[in-house]
């Protein structure tokens, strides 16, 4: 057995199963909603490594267990106050690290090391999207090469409100530029169904339907060769970075790392918040003046 078999094995933050093909890779943290932390994004990385690697894979399917697909970064880290105890890369540590624009930089690259590799693989990975798709949940889901949504799932990145903007962000790729500046610009949330309506997601389904619809589609993608899908992927890849895509995310890193030094006044009201009331009144005040903050698309041809 590998030693990166052996580290799927202990791993303690998912679940890997393989099946007719298909790699079945879950985020195991349901009483967090799947928050990620250090250890999740790199048991996630080796879960990763394994299905690309193994011959009797195909096509992986990434899942959250429980009600949740994935409700962003884990804030119990320094974010949420609980000091400088994690490793430099932590994603709940990086935006409040004390020290210089760089070491901010430099924290942002090495999540993004854990995250981007969804681009790299050699086979398609579907995301399974239900209940709660937030912040950190949608720089994983919007890696994958196809996302498939529950109607009622929660999609956003709420924290562009006053924290900075999403350290990988391909909105753009999947929505165009109108859709990607109107959900960043406000924080605001849409729901699965009118996420498929823009081109966040590929098709969205009722909950109870979910998980049948990304597996059929899972076991479709698996009856074609791995070689054959890993030309189709690399190709329209290629023709994403030729557009940008990668390289953009080394500015979103970049960018979001310069928006962690804002003295806007909702950034410094944040900023009192933790400090005087914790995260949870922060974060209650930073979404306050935005009411359920719901993006809903109105039908052709109806009224107002």
């Amino acid at each position: 057995m590998s030693d990166q078999r052996k580290w799927l094995k202990s791993a303690d933050t998912l679940l890997f199963e393989v099946a007719d093909g298909v790699a079945t890779i879950t985020l195991n943290r349901p009483e967090k909603r799947n928050a990620l932390g250090a250890q999740m994004l790199e048991e996630f990385r080796q879960a990763l490594l394994e299905a690309d690697d193994r011959t009797d894979v195909n096509v992986i399917l990434m899942r959250g267990a429980g009600r949740d697909f994935c409700a962003g970064y884990d804030l119990m880290g320094s974010y949420g106050g609980a000091g400088d105890a994690a490793p430099a890369y932590d994603p709940a540590q990086y935006r409040t690290r004390a020290g210089t624009l760089d070491d901010d930089i430099w924290n942002l690259a090495r999540q993004q090391d854990l995250t981007l590799i969804l681009l790299d693989l050699h086979k398609p990975v579907v995301a399974e999207v239900q209940g709660n798709c937030l912040a950190g949940g949608t720089d994983l889901a919007f890696s994958c090469d196809l996302v498939i949504v529950a109607d009622d799932a929660k999609i956003g990145f709420p924290a562009a409100r006053a924290n900075g903007t999403p350290p990988t962000n391909l909105w753009l790729y999947h929505c165009g530029p109108q859709w990607a500046k109107r959900m960043l610009f406000t924080g605001d949330t849409i729901s699965g169904l009118d996420a498929a309506r823009i081109g966040l997601a590929l098709e969205s389904y009722p909950p109870d339907r979910l998980a049948d619809e990304a597996l059929a589609l899972a076991r479709r993608i698996a009856h074609v060769d791995a070689e054959i899908l890993a030309t189709h992927k690399r190709v329209v890849n290629l023709q994403l970075e030729l557009a940008g895509a990668r390289t953009a995310q080394r500015f979103a890193a970049e960018l979001d790392a310069r928006a962690h030094l804002s003295q806007g006044p909702r950034r410094r009201r944040f900023r009192q918040d933790m400090a005087e009331s914790g995260l949870k009144e922060a974060l209650k005040q930073r979404d306050a003046p935005f009411g359920d903050g719901r993006v809903r698309l109105r039908a052709r041809g109806q009224p107002d």
